[in-house]
């Protein structure tokens, strides 16, 4: 049998320390394929962000697992979380979180270079120019719209060629446009990759745009859908 892309089982989170302790997670078990695109839907405090990040290994479960192309996440120590970050998974978020003292290039070379590759400047030149930025290239995060600073992360993320991409609130600091524009060539870079798709979202319209939508309520999958075929084509 083929391992799922991700699978998680029975994850309970709580966050926050004494009386502010939240418990956020509440055993939440699913699997999503290779190459499928998933929206994760629900209101403030369902627990979206929060199930992206641990599947990221960005926040450990106090119980449960969690893998990654049949990787368990659960026993690995910081060094090596950030060394499997690194190479497999691609994370784009929605405040951007470029670093403002690199220029473009550098910015999306970074995880090329920790990884070690040695044509990280010609790799990240390659992503600008799929993002339509070739041009900015040596621009620095302040010099560049909003637009374009999603650009650039979104080359940035992908530069290794991660099999999972997890994007959260993507559009979310965006105008309407410009927000159309990067689910367009997110959804185009990730179908070019191979690559699996998991995206918090607010937007019904950009969830549509995915394979299928588990709707989370109080930190529990509450149903999940399809679209039909209509929606997902607009």
């Amino acid at each position: 049998m083929v391992a799922s892309a991700i699978e998680v089982k029975g994850v309970q989170l709580s966050l926050g320390k004494g009386a502010a302790r939240v418990h956020i997670l509440k055993g939440i078990s699913l699997a999503i394929q290779k190459g499928e695109a998933v929206g994760l839907v629900g209101p403030s405090g369902s627990g979206k962000s929060t199930l992206l990040m641990t599947m990221a290994g960005l926040e450990r479960p106090d119980s449960g697992s969690v893998s990654i192309d049949g990787t368990v996440l659960d026993g690995m120590d910081e060094d090596q979380l950030a060394r499997f970050r690194g190479s497999r998974i691609g994370i784009v978020f929605q405040s951007f979180h470029l670093i403002p003292t690199m220029t473009a290039l550098e910015n999306v070379a970074v995880p090329l270079e920790l990884a070690g590759a040695p044509d990280a400047f010609e790799r990240a030149l390659r992503e600008l120019a799929a993002v339509g930025l070739s041009a900015r290239a040596s621009h620095y995060p302040a010099q560049l719209s909003g637009g374009e600073q999603q650009r650039v992360a979104l080359a940035r993320a992908l530069a290794p060629n991660p099999s999972l991409l997890i994007a959260d609130e993507p559009t979310g600091n965006l105008d309407y446009e410009t927000g159309r524009d990067i689910v367009e060539m997110i959804f185009k870079l990730q179908r070019e990759k191979g690559a699996t798709l998991v995206l918090v979202t607010h937007d019904a319209g950009l969830a549509a745009r995915c394979d299928r939508t588990i709707h989370l309520k109080s930190g529990e999958i509450e149903r999940e859908s399809i679209p039909e075929p209509a929606q997902a084509a607009q």
